[in-house]
């Protein structure tokens, strides 16, 4: 098969290097030596650049800013909002991309705006690949771009015509369009599909916490408001429920979390991502798909019982089938079932990722089983940076 060019050979341009998995990617592009040019937006009052520099600082990499080049960019306006003599020096140059900027969100309401940026905002980013003979082109998508219609799931274009939401829906759209463009154009190109990613499994340190850490922030904020209930007010209102302390301390919190049927959660950390997305990164194969995803998926009923275990709960439950769902017990569960309720297709998912070719790429690499000690890690390092409040 043939090989597109790989970052070593010259600099990139990278997009959504403020995000989560783009400014892990930077990072360790970074300590490997290469010169990046990051392309994106300034926000809150903040530039582009200022935005990298809190993002090093994290990272405690403030010396590594001379391998990096700023460009700050709209992907939905004509030349990528750049002026014609800026564009066109960055044309010249034949860079490398790696395109990781996204919108992430699930709901329906916003999918506008997720559009826009997944797919419309390609047409740019797309059309710099092809006037500057781009080395290779990169497309970070989602193992979720398969959507529902089939659970065998291939390292191989989307067959399916429905999805869960319109963020999955727009990442298929955008593997269309990478590849129908770069095979009519004969632009090398790779796109690369993560399950849910989480925090770094050795230490626990994380950029976002959303995902995976959302349902698990939802049962803290309850436990501490019953916890507050039965040590301030006596606790009738949590009586009423079956929400009591127990003679060990902890709190009984009889939830039930509802599931549509047993499913798995795809897991893979943030580190054993970078890794595996530089391999493929270093030595590309022309319009491979590569799925990093995990062979051995948990299960929503062990990380209810990590949960539990880690905040101190007891009376977490996982029902299996719609039955029963439109009767909540009590307000404690009809809470936590509208915070879980966008994640619910993922924390019983029956999809089966296939990953020949990642596996090719990364040696037979694998993510690490995700155990209660990685678990912890990542939560208190959740905990402590008050679920990003504190992070910079």
């Amino acid at each position: 098969m043939k090989r597109g060019d790989a970052p070593g050979d010259g600099p990139c341009l990278l997009t959504g290097a403020t995000g989560f998995l783009g400014g892990h990617l930077m990072a360790e592009l970074l300590a490997r030596g290469r010169r990046l040019v990051i392309a994106g937006r300034p926000a809150g009052g903040e530039s582009l650049a200022d935005r990298i520099r809190r993002l090093l600082g994290w990272f405690g990499m403030q010396r590594r800013e001379a391998q990096l080049e700023f460009l700050e960019t709209d992907f939905l306006k004509p030349g990528l909002g750049l002026g014609s003599g800026e564009y066109e020096r960055l044309r010249r140059r034949g860079l490398a991309i790696i395109h990781c900027a996204s919108d992430t969100r699930f709901a329906e309401k916003n999918r506008a705006a997720v559009m826009a940026a997944n797919v419309t905002g390609l047409a740019g980013i797309l059309e710099l690949a092809l006037r500057s003979r781009a080395r290779c082109f990169h497309l970070l998508s989602s193992a979720y771009a398969a959507g529902i219609d089939h659970s065998d799931c291939r390292e191989a274009p989307v067959r399916s015509l429905r999805f869960n939401n319109p963020y999955e829906e727009s990442k298929a759209l955008a593997e269309k369009a990478v590849s129908a463009t770069c095979r009519a154009h004969g632009l090398p190109f790779t796109i690369i599909r993560p399950a849910i990613v989480y925090g770094d499994a050795r230490t626990g340190r994380s950029l976002r916490f959303n995902a995976l850490y959302h349902p698990v922030r939802s049962l803290l904020q309850l436990r501490d408001i019953y916890l507050a209930d039965i040590r301030e007010n006596g606790g009738k209102r949590s009586a009423a429920s079956g929400i009591r302390l127990e003679d060990g301390g902890g709190l009984r919190l009889p939830i039930r979390i509802f599931i549509p049927r047993e499913g798995k959660i795809n897991l893979v950390s943030v580190d054993y991502f970078t890794a595996a997305a530089l391999a493929i990164l270093e030595r590309p194969e022309d319009g491979a798909i590569y799925h990093l995803t995990s062979r051995r998926p948990a299960s929503m009923t062990r990380l209810a019982e990590f949960a539990e275990r880690f905040l101190g709960l007891s009376g977490v439950e996982v029902v299996i089938g719609a039955a029963g769902a439109a009767r909540m017990r009590n307000p404690a569960e009809e809470l936590f079932d509208l915070f879980i309720r966008p994640y619910r297709p993922y924390i019983a998912d029956c999809r089966d990722f296939s990953r020949e070719n990642a596996d090719r790429a990364t040696g037979g690499a694998q993510p690490p089983d995700f155990d209660y000690a990685i678990f912890r890690r990542c939560m208190e390092f959740a905990v402590a940076a008050d679920w990003g409040k504190k992070l910079f």
